[in-house]
């Protein structure tokens, strides 16, 4: 399991992925003209990825592929960067519904939260979620995200405006990385469930 830079080459595998899962993430994808969920010209897809890849080089965006066993099983992207007193960022993920439940997407999250800290510089991630996402939000509160309450109607999604449930993570509450943590717990208890998305 590993992160990967997003690219333009990846544009089948994205596509064909995202199509396969099309009511495994409708009730989540953010209503988006640039990246509609079942378009599959290529047009959005290198949309996306040019705008994704500005953002990166702006130090704006970390776009990644998350990878299972050597192919392609999701996306993770780490936006919404804002630098000076904040360095704080928001972060969300999809993984392929046939691979939900295997650890992926926190093994993943918790990678990314470690090099945003540690290697970025990074003080805060956040991730919004909506309140009906229960197994996005598992995800997020076995790494031991904080919940910091609603934010209404905040985001476009599924063709209307829902509300999100605000949860962050500061390097304070991970001196020693978060990674270690979360594979020490997973040694534990190695049944995580059903990990859904949560598209950004």
């Amino acid at each position: 399991m590993g992160l990967r830079p997003l690219r333009l080459r990846d544009v089948g595998v994205w596509r064909e992925t995202r199509l396969r899962n099309a009511d495994w993430l409708r009730p989540w994808e953010p209503s988006n003209p640039e990246t509609p969920l079942f378009r599959t010209g290529l047009g959005p897809y290198v949309s996306m990825v040019g705008t994704l890849r500005r953002e990166a080089r702006q130090g704006l965006a970390l776009p990644w592929v998350v990878t299972w066993q050597g192919g392609f099983a999701g996306q993770l992207t780490v936006g919404a960067i804002v630098w000076g007193s904040a360095r704080s960022a928001q972060v969300g993920y999809w993984v392929s519904g046939t691979l939900a439940g295997q650890g992926i997407i926190p093994t993943a999250l918790a990678m990314a939260v470690d090099h945003c800290f540690f290697t970025v510089g990074l003080h805060r991630l956040e991730a919004n979620i909506r309140p009906e996402n229960h197994a996005s939000r598992r995800v997020v509160e076995k790494l031991g995200f904080r919940e910091e309450g609603v934010r209404r109607r905040q985001l476009h999604i599924d063709g209307a405006w829902r509300d999100h449930i605000c949860y962050a993570l500061t390097v304070e509450d991970v001196p020693r990385g978060l990674l270690g943590e979360w594979r020490r717990t997973r040694q534990k208890t190695p049944h995580d469930g059903p990990a859904g998305p949560h598209p950004r």
